[in-house]
This record gives structure tokens, sequence and C-alpha cells, in this order.
């Protein structure tokens, strides 16, 4: 994939991420797709390490997406648990 489809499906799959997950994090958009991105390497580290299966190379392959969205729910999760919810208004 290129640079541009990794963008794209970073930027989807951190939306997607913080939709399943809502809460008030840090980064707006930048920080979605960042949080995507990562999450996408994540996902696809984890589905081969544990699950023993490869992520083919493909944006429009659905074990991609999954992988993707679950680094990034991964990662999102991690976030909350050593920060909490250092965002909420006092």
């Amino acid at each position: 994939m290129g640079i541009v489809s990794w963008i794209v499906l970073g930027l989807i799959a951190g939306v997607i991420a913080k939709i399943l997950l809502p809460g008030r994090d840090p980064g707006g958009l930048v920080g979605t797709t960042l949080t995507g991105i990562v999450g996408s390497f994540v996902g696809g580290w984890l589905s081969v390490k544990i699950l023993d299966r490869p992520i083919p190379k493909d944006i429009f392959d659905l074990s991609t997406w999954v992988a993707a969205i679950a680094g990034s729910l991964v990662l999102l999760i991690l976030y909350r648990l050593f920060f909490g919810n250092s965002r909420e208004r006092r």
C-alpha cells in the first residue's frame, strides 16, 4: 500500500475506534489519524504474533480493516489506562 492509503486507512480506523470507544481524547483530526496509523501497525503485529495469521497488504481486505480498528482500540484503551480522563473539565 502507498502512503496515501495508510493515511486514509489510519483516519478511518481511528474514527471508527473513537466511535466505538467514545470519550474525550486528545489530538483532533491529526491525533485520530496517527492513532489509526499506529493502530494499524499494532493490530497487524498482534494478528501475526497472537493469531499466527498474516495480514494481506491489500487495503480492501476485511482483515486489514479489522486489525487496524482493533489496534486503534488497543491504543485508546492503553491511553485511558495510563492517562485517564486528563482532559475532563473541572
